[in-house]
């Protein structure tokens, strides 16, 4: 099959299941896997706090679906799903599962008490995947499948498969898993491209030949999953519905495994704006979407680029002459979009010292984040200590300060009271560190280094005696301006690579936010010894749908 024409009419012919009883018009459903596909990125591990907080957004925002962790991975992704799900109202909570009882049952455990409960269930189905992974037979792969899922349906009434991989196996083969499953009780049957390896005129020939020759698909749900490798995840996307699929799975940002998945922005605007072309909807509140977008950005270290489609800084900027001048004559010109049709703010509201509590409370909850009394208040100290140090306090400054206060930071063990470096081309680069000890002793240090960032993490190493390999060190401007905050983000590997540890920080001054965000990674690991809680812990049961 050859990629879908362009020109052509819209779709006439959904899949039998489409949700059109539900709107009165023909609507994609959306899955959002930000917190569970999406946190498998390397780096973008959340805690508890966070996750909630992304959590309520993407309720906010509409999304049908939130796939809210994989809980048996760890007692931290369990405990995240748990309490996604019995706060979070509005989207229905999923919990995803191996095709087996133990992996099941813990799914259920976590995601019981959410208003609409889902458990997703996967197993791999591609001839590869069967033989070195697996070692598996195509019978035995049908019969661990329709095990999995009945013991899902015995739990919950709403529960999906994926067959993993589904992009490389036969088609035959699939057809038949897929009418097994749905025959035993699947609502929804999610058809994955692992691997990023079809072209969309494939992927949309897969989705057609599923509806059209699987007896009982009208039963089911059809869904994409597709991953970026070849930078097709949302071309790929977009063919499946075409082709009829009625749910996608997708991540804000496009974050994910390797090249990450469907951005869900990309998406959701490409079906609104081709209205004419797919004659679809969604519920997405699409004018959230950058300030979601924001704070993952934010909460996660992983920066938007600059010229990505929809959130991206330069989406909406024009420089070009000509472009400018079609702009000032006509905006339709050059833009497609309007960018409050995305939530792109004509200019961010700029905060100072003289600002009080009732502006900042306004602007926290225009941003999205939800926070008490107690932490606006403490949210609102810190901001009046940034503003004595910059002229204007933008978005993305109080995002960093809000994040501070989530609910679930590190407990901060070891303190950093006060810093001196001495730095030059003429001179031995050398820092001083005053630190405070969990148990309330004040330890002084110093050590020297390759330059003043390296000669205070050898000096904290000294006081700490958390001795970890730096793994990777990440310095960016959180807004505009010579008096812009820095943020720091890195990660720490501890000498015996069993697990890594991410520490962020921001300040007016880089050299203060590379020592708080080295002691913030310290912390974690040693909050780490003192728990079972393993989220950070690298190779961690991970799903590769």
């Amino acid at each position: 099959m050859t990629a879908p024409d362009p020109t052509a009419a819209p779709p006439t012919n959904p899949s039998p299941a489409a949700p059109e009883a539900e709107t009165g018009r023909d609507r994609v459903r959306i899955f959002d896997t930000t917190l569970r596909d999406g946190e498998q990125s390397p780096g973008a591990s959340m805690n508890l706090g966070e996750k909630l907080e992304i959590a309520r957004a993407l309720a906010g925002l509409g999304v049908d679906v939130i796939e809210a962790g994989f809980p048996i991975a760890s007692v931290g992704d369990f405990e995240a799903v748990r309490a996604i799900a019995a706060e979070v109202a509005g989207s229905t909570v999923c919990g995803l599962a191996r095709c087996n009882d133990r992996d099941i049952d813990r799914a259920w455990e976590a995601v019981q008490f959410a208003q609409k409960p889902r458990i997703h269930v996967f197993l791999a189905t591609s001839p590869i995947h069967r033989e070195h992974k697996l070692r598996m037979s195509r019978e035995q792969v049908v019969e661990r499948a329709v095990a999995g899922v009945r013991r899902a349906v015995a739990l919950c009434k709403d529960v999906e498969f994926s067959p993993e991989d589904a992009a490389r196996t036969e088609p035959e083969f699939l057809r038949e898993v897929i009418r097994a499953v749905i025959d035993a009780g699947a609502t929804t049957v999610n058809i994955p491209d692992t691997v990023g390896y079809l072209m969309p005129g494939q992927y949309a020939a897969m989705i057609a030949d599923l509806i059209a020759n699987v007896p009982n698909i009208g039963r089911a749900v059809v869904s994409t999953h597709c991953h970026d490798d070849l930078g097709l995840a949302v071309a790929n996307s977009l063919a499946g519905v075409q082709a009829g699929a009625r749910q996608v799975e997708c991540t804000i940002n496009g974050i994910g495994e390797r090249a990450g998945n469907a951005a869900l922005e990309e998406v959701v605007m490409a079906l609104r704006t081709r209205h004419d072309y797919f004659g679809v909807d969604t519920t997405i509140k699409t004018e959230r979407l950058y300030p979601v977008s924001r704070m993952l950005s934010s909460i996660t270290g992983l920066a938007v680029q600059r010229n990505k489609a929809i959130v991206g800084r330069n989406a909406f900027a024009h420089e070009s002459g000509i472009h400018q001048d079609g702009m000032l004559k006509n905006r339709s010109t050059y833009e497609i979009m309007r960018p409050e049709d995305v939530g792109v703010p004509q200019t961010d509201l700029v905060l100072g010292k003289h600002s009080g509590r009732h502006a900042l409370r306004d602007r926290v909850v225009e941003m999205g984040y939800t926070l008490s009394d107690e932490q606006v208040e403490v949210v609102f100290n810190d901001f009046k200590a940034l503003a004595d140090k910059k002229k204007e306090i933008y978005d993305e400054d109080l995002a960093v300060l809000i994040e501070k206060h989530l609910g679930d930071a590190v407990p901060a063990s070891w303190q950093l009271l006060s810093l001196h470096t001495t730095a030059g081309t003429s001179v031995l680069p050398t820092a001083t560190v005053s630190i405070k000890r969990p148990d309330g002793e004040i330890v002084q240090d110093a050590a020297i280094g390759d330059g003043p960032v390296d000669a205070i993490f050898k000096a904290v190493e000294r006081v700490t005696g958390v001795h970890a390999n730096l793994h990777e060190f990440v310095v960016r401007s959180v807004s505009q301006g010579k008096d812009a905050q820095g943020e720091v983000t890195l990660e720490l590997e501890v000498e015996s690579g069993e697990a890594s540890f991410r520490g962020r920080a921001a300040s007016t001054d880089i050299i203060e936010a590379s020592a708080l965000a080295y002691l913030n990674a310290v912390n974690a690991i040693s909050a780490r010894k003192d728990r079972t809680d393993v989220r950070e812990v690298v190779g961690r049961p991970g799903a590769g749908l």
